[in-house]
């Protein structure tokens, strides 16, 4: 059985540097993901007066406090990066400063109304182009506390809500549609913020204080399961995946992979910094252990949603037919992921359906050949580079560097684990 450990959880680095960064004192990261995502957070909180170090395996960073942030003198570049972006844009505004927030082409094409409008609500001062997106400008405002109710299930609007409270030291209440990751709410426990959660409600209380703190970062479960998925296929032997976060919020495709026929499981368990985790063992499957479609509910896609693109490649190897519904947020990500997955099935030969919220995808055992195009998206390529590791498959890729935003070593491990 080969072992793996996959880079470091994206949405925990990014929060690392963002509450070491803001925390009076010294703190600790140790196994931050080293992608052009988490760069960005890094370029920005540098642009912003903090002395941000090289990214690395074992890096120290002093805070400047709650208010000690500075206007930069030039826009954010966000790069690709809608947590940067959307956690920042809470920060910014908490801070009473203001900041110019720039991306690239695809981040400035998505949605930050969803942010901007609860920044408003506290008081904020917003400014968004007629599509809605970046470049996004905030003047500095004294922020009021908000009860705020999201349209949208998004652990980002919820985390820049309590990040704008806990700068401003103000009371804040988040009422969500559906349970999102809840990264922000333990990090900032553990620093001795007083964060609160009622069933879908979370409420962030006043207190003026940011404690450092020291944390491992886990492996990133989203990673970790484009691997769990290949070893399901059969394009791999058995895998143990070491040192995965499995927040209950992150491992839905685990949940789904299971009931598609894997043998999967987790073994080790214990606590990092008040995040579970463990190692993921997959045995091979394949012939000998054939995978069956499923129907995945609109309550399952927050736990899952990064994932789809790989389920739905997976679906396309399983018995009989996968459906998807409730998961419109894939049209407004890296690209509209409905629309890839489908039309790149479609050119593998693979008979699949876009549904305005999802997708159906019927599965076989043909052996699939085409070009893929990936919309620069690397869960796009991640999701489809598994596919095409399945033995007699011959698929390429236009775009494989893409996997950089979230996994730059991503080729590597899958040339070293998938059969040969």
């Amino acid at each position: 059985m080969a072992a793996l450990r996959v880079p470091g959880d994206k949405s925990i680095s990014h929060r690392a540097l963002m509450l070491a960064a803001l925390g009076q004192g010294t703190s600790r990261v140790r196994g931050i993901l080293e992608s052009a995502d988490v760069h960005s957070t890094a370029g920005v909180l540098r642009a912003m007066g903090v002395a941000i170090p090289v990214l690395g395996p074992d890096i120290t960073i002093e805070g400047v406090g709650l208010r000690g942030l500075r206007a930069a003198d030039r826009a954010l570049d966000c790069g690709n990066s809608g947590t940067t972006t959307r956690l920042m844009a809470g920060i910014v505004a908490g801070s009473g400063l203001s900041a110019r927030f720039e991306g690239d082409a695809s981040l400035s094409a998505r949605p930050m109304r969803r942010v901007a409008a609860p920044l408003e609500a506290m008081g904020a001062r917003v400014r968004l182009p007629a599509h809605g997106g970046l470049p996004m400008t905030i003047e500095g405002a004294v922020l009021h506390g908000v009860t705020w109710h999201s349209e949208v299930a998004s652990a980002q609007v919820k985390s820049a809500i309590l990040l704008a409270g806990l700068v401003a030291n103000v009371p804040v209440e988040v009422h969500e549609p559906a349970a999102t990751r809840d990264h922000s709410e333990r990090m900032l426990r553990a620093r001795g913020v007083e964060v609160r959660t009622d069933g879908l409600v979370v409420s962030l209380l006043p207190g003026a204080r940011l404690d450092p703190g020291d944390i491992d970062v886990p492996g990133d479960p989203s990673s970790a399961a484009f691997f769990a998925g290949l070893a399901a296929l059969g394009a791999s032997t058995g895998l143990r995946i070491e040192h995965v976060g499995i927040n209950p919020a992150r491992v839905g495709a685990f949940r789904v992979l299971v009931r598609m026929g894997a043998a999967l499981r987790y073994e080790d368990l214990r606590d990092a910094g008040g995040e579970p985790v463990a190692s993921i063992i997959v045995e091979p499957g394949g012939v000998a252990r054939p995978l069956r479609g499923v129907t995945i509910t609109p309550d399952e896609i927050p736990s899952l949603i990064d994932e789809l693109p790989l389920l739905a490649c997976v679906a396309a190897r399983a018995e009989g037919e996968t459906r998807v519904t409730g998961a419109a947020e894939l049209r407004v990500k890296e690209s509209d992921r409905i629309r890839a997955v489908v039309d790149n099935l479609r050119v593998l030969g693979v008979d699949a359906e876009e549904l305005p919220d999802g997708f159906v995808v019927r599965g076989s055992d043909r052996p699939l050949a085409g070009r893929v195009v990936t919309h620069g998206d690397h869960r796009i390529a991640m999701a489809f580079g598994v596919l095409g590791a399945v033995p007699g498959h011959t698929i390429t890729l236009d775009d494989p560097s893409c996997v950089a935003v979230s996994y730059p070593t991503f080729w590597d491990d899958l040339a070293r684990v998938r059969h040969r």
